[in-house]
């Protein structure tokens, strides 16, 4: 491992991007602006927290095997703050009387599987790290994150966000944050920070589509569906199908995703809109996947992971940067005008990076 790689410096990551957070926070219901505000308070807190700490990848000495099984413990956070909590289930043990912990344990399993089957990735890092995860987190907070060495959920206010445990891509999305810490380690700002949400809605979608057996064409391809509540006008977080679709409601808004260059969104916020022009490379999965068809993870996703974790993709890598890497490593894997060359050409200039 060079020097540039042996030190990760983990982002804080939430699947809620704090832009709709913001918004209701400024709602006139007290009760789910207090929730929001809070939950905005949190991330801030943390956010600058992962700011002073680093995590080193931990390689396995020389010629030890590394186990194709997963190392996966739950622990209840029971409405604080401090994590991790109390183990409530770990690796192997029965399913306990919390539906909230089961899920939390079963998402880990299978987002450590796709890994493991889809590409012989041996956990986040390669090196078969056990994977944490704390639930029932905080106060009505409506978030889930990777704090860059576990995993955490929130219960969400009951009210505009369910279990954040309810969305296996949810869970399948944060993690991945820690495959992309591990590998090129993208920047969390601008284009490689969209990279990097783009990369969690991918793989997070993908391992949706693997626990379900889904082809290209079955997958509904968003991101969050289940987690807002009932009386919420949306189906998601995302939409990689159709981004800026995914909700439109007085009070979360209208979904800003753009789906091409053209709408690339230029702001401060949100760190240069990570979470919100992730939608362009987002679409341009989308496009390739069903072009090809079949099983989105078989070639499209293995295309995206070679991507990944070729060592040619730098932390401050661009839009542009990814079409002509991903092209590059579809002609590597499966040859030059084959179908996969085909289909990432259509992708990128579906988005307008042709």
């Amino acid at each position: 491992m060079d020097a540039s790689h042996a030190h990760r410096h983990p982002v804080f990551c939430t699947v809620v991007p704090p832009h709709l957070l913001d918004k209701i926070a400024q709602s006139e219901d007290t009760r789910r602006a207090d929730a929001a505000q809070r939950t905005l308070e949190q991330d801030a807190f943390l956010r600058t927290r992962r700011r002073v700490t680093t995590v080193r990848g931990i390689t396995p000495a020389l010629g030890t095997p590394v186990s194709d099984e997963p190392h996966r413990t739950v622990y209840d956070a029971e409405h604080r703050t401090r994590l991790p909590g109390k183990k409530v289930r770990d690796e192997g043990g029965a399913a306990t009387q919390d539906a909230t912990v089961n899920r939390a344990y079963a998402g880990l399993g299978a987002t450590y599987e796709l890994f493991l089957k889809g590409f012989g990735r041996h956990s986040i890092d390669d090196s078969g790290l056990a994977l944490d995860a704390s639930v029932h987190y905080g106060q009505d907070y409506n978030n889930a994150f990777w704090d860059g060495q576990q995993m955490v959920f929130g219960d969400g206010d009951g009210d505009l966000f369910l279990d954040f445990t309810v969305s296996v891509d949810v869970i399948g999305h944060e993690l991945t944050h820690g495959v992309t810490q591990y590998t090129a380690n993208l920047a969390y700002h601008g284009q490689p920070g969209a990279l990097n949400e783009s990369m969690s809605d991918v793989f997070g979608s993908l391992i949706k589509q693997y626990s379900l057996n889904q082809t290209a064409g079955e997958a509904d391809w968003l991101i969050g569906a289940g987690l807002l509540g009932p009386n919420v006008s949306g189906v998601a977080l995302r939409s990689m199908k159709a981004p800026g679709t995914a909700y439109d409601d007085d009070e979360l808004g209208k979904d800003p995703q753009p789906a091409t260059m053209d709408d690339y969104v230029n702001t401060q916020r949100d760190n240069g809109g990570v979470h919100i022009n992730s939608g362009i490379p987002n679409h341009a999965f989308y496009v390739a996947a069903t072009e090809l068809g079949g099983k989105a993870w078989e070639r499209a996703g293995q295309i995206w992971y070679d991507t990944l974790t070729g060592g040619e993709l730098t932390t401050e890598a661009t839009f542009q940067d990814f079409a002509r890497l991903s092209t590059a490593a579809a002609v590597a894997r499966y040859g030059d005008g084959g179908a996969e060359h085909q289909a990432l050409q259509k992708a990128w200039s579906t988005v307008g990076l042709g």
